[in-house]
């Protein structure tokens, strides 16, 4: 049965917090509201939790994974990002948005795309998510909450919980989330890509 923290969006309560970074430490996967939708969320190492994911929303090899990251320093580490593209994604970040890059040799191998060896980044605007990864220390493996067969995310927390309380270890509810994915950008190839129109706006991109 998961557990169920309901922390505040703006003032997240630290001991929740503490509580949240302590089962993700322990191997656990959790369900969390982002600045766009609900995802799902584990360490980066773990790789039980990566086929869980896969498991939960039927997912193939060729899925681009994502690292949620505190801020351009941390992202900086994982992913290989020139000064061009850099002002680019800086322009709009924090925000919902998803940026698909070449992955450093610090991603781990099943987590980076087969072919491409590359992984989604991003840095979402949101206070509860930056005191999850300040308390953390490191980005969070991640993936939108969007079910098999499902058009549009699950929003409420107490429907997370019931629909997926047998396979994630908690669920976090802060309010009010949207129902829109990200906006995901490629620059994998060096210049910009948008592979799924979302919450962000497209247009800078395109």
């Amino acid at each position: 049965m998961a557990k169920f923290f309901d922390i505040h969006p703006h003032d997240p309560q630290a001991r929740s917090v503490a509580q949240v970074v302590a089962l993700l430490r322990d191997g656990g996967l959790i369900a969390y509201p982002t600045d766009s939708c609900y995802a799902l969320g584990a360490q980066i190492g773990n790789r039980e939790a990566l086929d869980r994911i896969r498991a939960i929303r039927r997912l193939d090899s060729k899925h681009h994974f994502t690292l949620v990251c505190k801020d351009f320093a941390q992202l900086g580490q994982f992913v290989m990002v020139d000064n061009d593209i850099f002002r680019s994604i800086k322009a709009v970040t924090p925000g919902p948005y998803t940026f698909i890059l070449p992955a450093t040799k610090e991603v781990p191998r099943r987590m980076a795309h087969p072919k491409k060896k590359t992984v989604g980044v991003r840095i979402p605007d949101s206070r509860l998510i930056h005191a999850i990864l300040e308390e953390l220390g490191e980005p969070l493996l991640s993936s939108t909450l969007l079910l098999p067969d499902e058009e549009e995310p699950l929003t409420q927390g107490w429907e997370i919980k019931e629909t997926l309380d047998n396979v994630v270890d908690a669920v976090i509810d802060s309010g009010d989330v949207g129902a829109e994915p990200t906006t995901v950008v490629d620059f994998s190839s060096g210049y910009a890509e948008v592979v799924r129109r979302g919450m962000g706006d497209p247009s800078r991109f395109e």
